[in-house]
Order: structure tokens, then C-alpha cells, then sequence
């Protein structure tokens, strides 16, 4: 065990811990609470407050300074210090598979907001929104990405909240109708693929062709797409154009969508949402205040131009 770590194991220790959390919210050069402030909010003595703040500084994760009437102030914090002492772990993000370019510099984006907040962070990837939401409701994840407005629908199911809209072509650039060349859009048995698994899509594409009651549905993941137009088991879909870009000549032609209810859906579903739980981990609230999410689109953007390689 850790020599640091070992004081932390005390009743003070525990303490210690506790005030590294509340610690991680406070930034540099600024008045902290009062001491019996802090006991009330750990629900200790101030003398076990105390002790807390001379643990971390001996830990070297603060270091503070008494300024007569002014009050004690936090002149330095080594947040990733405070923030392995405060036994708070990894932070988690559920995202999309990383199949386009877009979503490869979102996750970049994240890591690198994660790490300028000193704030250990992982990612793991989620097919379908239901699915990443239903992994941060059981806890096992403390952030999902999701479109705008697959967030909005679930959020009113659900007791979530939104953390950042990081707004338009974020989440993917545009969609887009994708029709095998040769196929009459207008005549009966059109076979249509749409992708359950997505809300985003499932809706564009019965959006789209809102009113037919003479087309067949198949049921296919967006990953599947361009084998089913090879193989001439489909016949039209909707789809993200961020993918589309990989497979241009292959026997299928884009169309603009049609309507102004589908390109205002479209809109929606373009803008990456970040979501948490409404009871947000202590992690999650430690951390929240510090992050840069204009870092997140700089660097997205920087990985969609080829400026960047992905790295998450």
C-alpha cells in the first residue's frame, strides 16, 4: 500500500477523503467555506476537519493560507492528487460505435476535456441510445452520449440530466436518403431498412416515408447497410451522410430529405448531447464545474479535418 494512502484509512483519513471530493470543486486563488462549514456538510467535528486538511496537505494534494479576515484560501490543488485520494475512480462514458470520423474526434475530444480536468476518464461503446441509457441508469456507466433529440425523449422518460448540448454537426453532419440506383421510389414492394436499435433512425426513416402503406419494411443495423445494397436485398434507407462519404459509388444514390418536419428532426439528431444521471455520481459533480467542452469541439473538429489523430 501506498505510504500516502495508509493515513487515509483512519477515522481522520476517512474524512480526508471526503473533503478531497468537496475540494475538487473549488478552484485555485478562491476563499474557501468556513471550517464549521465543512463539518456540517461531512457531518464531522471541526477538529476532524482539521486533521483532514493536514492530511491532504501532507499528501501534497493542497496546500492553503490564512488571510486574517478574509478568510482561508486554497492556493494550490493537485487535482489529480486529490482525486485518486478521494477514492473516487474512473469516470465512464457510454458512446456510438466509432465508425465515422465525427464520432472518432468526440471521443478524442472528451478524453482530452477529461484529462485537463485531471480527472481519470475511460470509454466504452454502445450500439443504440436505449441501450447506453439503460447501462447509466444501472450505474454502470456515468455518462452516455446521445443526439439532442434522442436525449430530450428519454429524458422525460427517465431521471436524467442534460450536462452539455455541444450543438450542431457534433454528432453526426447531416442525413440523408439513400436509394439503390435503378429502384422506382414511387412503386409498390419498395423494401425500406431501418435500425430499430436507433431511435434517431427508426424515426427519420418513417418520417420519410410517412403515409406509404405499400412499402416493406426490413429490419437491418446502419452496420449492415452496405452489404444489404450489395446484395440487392434493399431497396432504401435513411442514413448518417458521415458514413455514406466511405461508400460513394457504390451503386446507391444520396438524396436531400424531404420534408421540413424531417430536415428539423434531422437538425436535432445532428447535435451531440452529454447526459447523466439526475442523482449525478460524485464523480460526475466533482468534476463537472472544471470541464472545457469547447475543448471537446476544437478537438473534434480537428480530427474530422485529418489535423488530429483519434486517440480514446
Amino acid at each position: 500500500m501506498d505510504s500516502i494512502d495508509e493515513p487515509l484509512l483512519s477515522r481522520n483519513g476517512l474524512a480526508a477523503r471526503q473533503l478531497a471530493v468537496s475540494l475538487l470543486d473549488h478552484e485555485e486563488e478562491t476563499r474557501l467555506p468556513r471550517l464549521r462549514d465543512f463539518a456540517e456538510e461531512l457531518g464531522v467535528g471541526n477538529g476532524t476537519v482539521q486533521a483532514a486538511f493536514q492530511l491532504l496537505e501532507e499528501a501534497g494534494a493542497i496546500e492553503t493560507v490564512a488571510r486574517g479576515h478574509l478568510g482561508t484560501f486554497l492556493v494550490r490543488a493537485d487535482r489529480s492528487v486529490l482525486w485518486r485520494l478521494s477514492g473516487l475512480g474512473t469516470l465512464l462514458a457510454a458512446m456510438p460505435l466509432p465508425y465515422s470520423r465525427r464520432y472518432e474526434g468526440l471521443a478524442t475530444g472528451l478524453r482530452g476535456a477529461f484529462e485537463q480536468a485531471r480527472a481519470p476518464f475511460a470509454v466504452t461503446f454502445m450500439r443504440g441510445a436505449h441501450a447506453r441509457v439503460a447501462a447509466l441508469l444501472d450505474g454502470k456507466v456515468d455518462l452516455v452520449v446521445l443526439s439532442r433529440f434522442a436525449a430530450d425523449r428519454l429524458m422525460a422518460e427517465h431521471p436524467l440530466s442534460l450536462v452539455a448540448d455541444l450543438g450542431p454537426a457534433t454528432y453526426v453532419g447531416a442525413h440523408g436518403l439513400l436509394v439503390r440506383q435503378g429502384v422506382d421510389l414511387d412503386a409498390a414492394g419498395v423494401r425500406i431498412a431501418v435500425d430499430r436499435s436507433s431511435e434517431d433512425l427508426e424515426l427519420l426513416t418513417r418520417r420519410t416515408f410517412a403515409g406509404r402503406t405499400d412499402v416493406r419494411w426490413v429490419e437491418a443495423s446502419y452496420m449492415q447497410l452496405w452489404d444489404l445494397f450489395a446484395r440487392g436485398e434493399v431497396d432504401a434507407s435513411v442514413a448518417n451522410l458521415d458514413e455514406v462519404r466511405r461508400h460513394e459509388g457504390e451503386g446507391v444514390d444520396v438524396l436531400p430529405l424531404g420534408d421540413e418536419v424531417s430536415r428539423e428532426l434531422a437538425l436535432r439528431n445532428s447535435r451531440a448531447a452529454i447526459v447523466g444521471r439526475a442523482d449525478a455520481s460524485s464523480a460526475l459533480r466533482a468534476v463537472r464545474r472544471s470541464l472545457d467542452l469547447t475543448l471537446v469541439t476544437t478537438m473534434q473538429d480537428e480530427v474530422v479535418r485529418g489535423e488530429r489523430l483519434p486517440s480514446y
